[in-house]
């Protein structure tokens, strides 16, 4: 009966972990770097940039999706600062949380 039990509890353990998801089910993964997903419309695989997408965003690389990674690719891509709803914006960029991310202090 224990040992039934314990199975139990490790896929729930395995799969939780802290952190919100975006509306795609996603998220970066700042203990192991990445962005990954964990619900939506593919096949159940993870989903990574690909070689063809825009550089430097996370994600589908479309206009509606996807973040930068950090600060520094924003910068490259000319696009710093990014504001709330506007491509290329994520809350990890926007230390303060006024809507404004990549600013210069």
């Amino acid at each position: 009966m224990a040992v039934g039990s314990l199975l139990l509890l490790v896929p729930v353990a395995a799969s939780a972990h802290p952190g919100g998801l975006n509306a795609e089910g996603c998220h970066n993964d700042r203990k192991n770097g990445g962005y990954h997903c964990h619900r939506g419309s593919g096949g159940g695989s993870s989903r990574s940039t690909l070689p063809g997408q825009a550089r430097g965003l996370v994600g589908s690389g479309s206009s509606s999706g996807g973040a930068f990674r950090n600060c520094a690719e924003a910068r490259a891509a000319g696009r710093a600062p990014v504001r709330r709803g506007q491509p290329g914006y994520g809350p990890h960029l926007d230390r303060d949380g006024d809507g404004v991310g990549c600013e210069r202090s």
